[in-house]
């Protein structure tokens, strides 16, 4: 951090331009006199194109060169999707704030504009997410699912171009490219859960620059903060990455959370839910200790 200018690293795609812009507006209207520059990184999981994620394999592939940019000191802080980040950090690195959620929920779209529950047997639905794979499977085994990777323009035009017959994304990322309109359906999570931070930013700092935390740290949206805490809880337990078919959704409801979680198998069989509705944590630490119990239940079932 040189004087008043916060360097942020970040992936070069156009969504990930597009959220750490959006939060380091925001940075600077929260700190008047405060400016930003970017450090842009292509990741593991952004050259690599040919291949499913979990065909990739390992954990990070959308963060681990972001990370690396952090801890050589050519970035103040790194901006990440939430669902990007493996549960276990890289060591003396910390998620210093947690901003306001977008809605965490997937959309299809399709080229005919049908539902899902209207997709003619047989269509073709693209996604490279393992978790959508076994879902989409289990709500409709009628219809083929195909692997489709590339960023959000790239995926919408093989889906208009006829390549598949209707993709699914997350609706937070047609809202920070000003894309919500071609979303067809808003998918229920009882169809198809979220991923664990969907829709949720983390903003990551290296451990020991406390001055730069305090005000990182004034900025995390508590609610937000508590509900990741409790999905990523759930992912350690099940020990979930791109090769696991893992989700897990929480949301408050009153004075209560309300978690969801999935597992199944890698190749999508032995597929379970489960759920918990207990009065709201009080803390990030309690939040993760509901999700590592609900994640030791999908376990053991």
């Amino acid at each position: 951090m040189t004087g008043r200018q916060l360097t942020i690293a970040t992936r070069r795609s156009q969504l990930a331009l597009a959220q750490t812009r959006g939060w380091a507006r925001s940075f600077v209207e929260r700190h008047p006199g405060w400016t930003f520059e970017e450090v842009q990184i292509t990741t593991t999981g952004d050259r690599v194109q040919d291949r499913a994620l979990n065909a990739i394999g390992g954990k990070g592939l959308f963060i681990k060169e972001v990370e690396d940019a952090l801890l050589a000191r050519r970035a103040d802080v790194a901006v990440h999707s939430m669902k990007d980040v493996p549960a276990e950090l890289a060591p003396s690195l910390v998620i210093g704030c947690v901003p306001q959620r977008e809605d965490p929920r997937d959309v299809l779209v399709t080229r005919s504009g049908c539902s899902l529950r209207e997709l003619p047997r047989g269509s073709r639905v693209g996604t490279s997410s393992l978790r959508r794979s076994v879902q989409l499977k289990d709500h409709r085994p009628d219809l083929e699912i195909v692997p489709l990777r590339g960023n959000v323009d790239t995926r919408l035009r093989k889906c208009r171009e006829g390549e598949v017959d209707a993709i699914v994304l997350a609706r937070a990322g047609l809202v920070r490219l000003g894309l919500a309109e071609h979303a067809t359906e808003i998918l229920d999570p009882a169809v198809c859960l979220p991923a664990v931070g969907q829709g949720a930013l983390a903003i990551e700092r290296r451990e020991s620059d406390a001055e730069l935390g305090q005000l990182l740290a004034a900025a995390t949206h508590d609610e937000t903060a508590t509900a990741v805490a409790a999905e990523r809880g759930v992912m350690l337990a099940v020990e979930g990455s791109c090769q696991v078919p893992v989700a897990a959704h929480a949301v408050r409801e009153g004075q209560q959370m309300w978690l969801r979680g999935l597992l199944a198998e890698a190749d999508g069989s032995q597929l379970r839910r489960r759920d918990v509705r207990l009065p709201w944590p009080t803390s990030e630490a309690d939040a993760h200790r509901v999700g590592l119990d609900l994640g030791r239940e999908l376990r053991r079932s």
